[in-house]
């Protein structure tokens, strides 16, 4: 009897933490991330990719979107990466994320469920997919 308690006691305490697991989706492959009910992924900044990489991700084929020196907030609700062709943008997640500041030439991926501000510092025009 004690042993069946004790087994009973470890699968409720592994059933009530299965929601800190989340499987999150990283270009193309699958990743498991414990995240102990923290804010989630950071902000991932490729700084100057191969052309390489950005043609095996299609980069060339996405959508583009551009905009003036401005500041603005933004929410995810999808996942975002995009390729900057031109300007320089720091982006302030309003949790205890990090914010990441990045410019021309630089690949970045924005988490779902990320809220933030942008700080377009420099006119921005990026190649852009939610997924």
């Amino acid at each position: 009897m004690q042993r069946t308690i004790s087994i009973l006691s470890v699968f409720t305490v592994l059933l009530s933490n299965a929601e800190a697991f989340v499987q999150q989706p990283k270009f193309g492959t699958r990743q498991f991330t414990y995240n102990l009910k923290m804010a989630g992924p950071e902000i991932e900044v490729i700084s100057q990719p191969s052309k390489d990489f950005l043609e095996k991700k299609g980069v060339f084929n996405w959508g583009t979107w551009g905009c003036g020196v401005s500041t603005f907030p933004w929410s995810y609700d999808s996942a975002e990466s995009c390729y900057l062709l031109e300007g320089k943008v720091t982006v302030t997640p309003t949790d205890d994320r990090k914010a990441a500041t990045f410019g021309k030439g630089d690949f970045v991926t924005f988490p779902a469920g990320m809220s933030c501000e942008w700080a377009v510092t420099e006119t921005v025009k990026k190649h852009f997919m939610f997924f």
